[in-house]
């Protein structure tokens, strides 16, 4: 079968950029890599793999690029003189590394010395706070971990008097490429871990690591309505980067502590309001406090039920996305009397009498609840 032309294969025009048939064979090669093809498909994808392969070792190639565009195919065959040498597989070598390192995820970018550089892990930092203050607000300082450099050896991590020296494995590059065919993979090196340097005398004060683990202080801003579970985010207060990589973030979680009166329901608070059995029944007034410290009254009705809910608008909590505040919702909870006197005893007893000759007027909740009871047992 005769082999279609490369750029064909590509996809690109015959005046490309070495960028752009560069980019155009990455593509390529991700879309149908054999690790990427499962079942059917992974034939017929190993096939346009190879073909792009090939396509690519030519063209990214100046002198074999020069003779396919004069003579086609003929140019290029090594039994017409076109040969492939191994000089040639230097361009695709370092284009399948980065392939590679797209398929299978790359942890690092590399530094201006050829090193791996890491960005440092994120840190997380437990806050806790009370209700007043995840409502108002604070600023508040917490002391975290960070590393400076250490003073023994100036941050080189090895001991006074000595120095570190190029690693022999990758030649101070950081990283080894290891080779399978025409395959040139590209790692992190495992003996300097992509530092290019091995300390063959490490600084007894910080192990080789040229740095010392300190408590630091930082300010924070605590936002008025902050919640329960919510991150503050600080930019660069994490684990510091590896071969000059940026540092990572601190998160700072919120723990909001348990209130004595109010619980939180988003804006919203609520509350228990313990009343007497009179107040209940004659009605009156009853005082509640608000998370601002101010009190508010409360009128209750004649006849006020137990879990009874009187809403306050606008005395709950404003959030963090809230234009106004939440409401507070205040649960009347009747209490019964207890330690009674021998008189106090007598008087109940005569007004439960009194109540009975009543009839159920006085206990419409208890005449509805003692029907369905009939009603079900019919």
């Amino acid at each position: 079968m005769a082999k279609r032309d490369y750029y064909e294969v590509l996809g690109v025009p015959k005046n490309a950029s070495d960028d752009d048939i560069k980019k155009a064979y990455r593509k390529l090669a991700m879309k149908h890599h054999p690790d990427r093809n499962q079942g059917d498909e992974a034939k017929k994808a190993e096939e346009k793999f190879k073909e792009a392969k090939e396509a690519y070792e030519i063209l990214s190639d100046a002198q074999k690029r020069a003779a396919y565009d004069q003579f086609g195919h003929a140019g290029i065959d090594p039994s017409m003189g076109g040969g492939r040498g191994a000089e040639g597989f230097g361009g695709f070598a370092e284009a399948f590394g980065d392939i590679f390192g797209d398929i299978f995820g790359g942890g690092g970018r590399r530094g201006g010395g050829g090193q791996q550089v890491y960005r440092g892990a994120d840190l997380s930092y437990a806050m806790e706070i009370t209700l007043e203050e995840a409502s108002g607000g604070k600023d508040a300082q917490i002391r975290i971990p960070s590393w400076d450099s250490c003073e023994t050896c100036k941050g080189s991590g090895a001991k006074p008097g000595t120095s570190a020296k190029t690693c022999p494995s990758c030649n101070g590059s950081g990283a080894v490429h290891l080779r399978q065919g025409f395959f040139s993979i590209q790692q992190t090196c495992p003996h300097c871990r992509g530092s290019g340097k091995i300390i063959p005398e490490p600084c007894t004060s910080c192990n080789g690591a040229g740095r010392i683990k300190r408590q630091k202080t930082l300010e924070v801003k605590v936002p008025p309505g902050i919640n329960e579970g919510m991150r503050i985010r600080s930019a660069g207060n994490g684990e510091p980067g590896t071969n000059g990589g940026p540092a990572g973030d601190l998160y700072i979680e919120i723990r909001v502590k348990p209130h004595e009166i109010f619980e939180r329901d988003g804006d919203d608070l609520h509350c228990s309001v313990p009343i007497g059995l009179t107040t209940a029944a004659l009605g009156g007034s009853v005082e509640v406090p608000t998370l601002a410290g101010n009190k508010v009254e409360i009128d209750l009705p004649e006849g006020t039920q137990h879990g009874k809910t009187f809403r306050l608008r606008g005395k709950g909590i404003k959030g963090i996305r809230s234009s106004y505040p939440g409401d507070l919702y205040c649960h009347v909870t009747v209490e019964t009397p207890v330690k009674l006197t021998e008189h106090q005893r007598k008087l109940l007893k005569d007004l439960d009498e009194s109540f009975r000759k009543g009839g159920d007027k006085h206990s419409p909740n208890a005449k509805s609840w003692t029907d369905r009871v009939k009603d079900l047992f019919k």
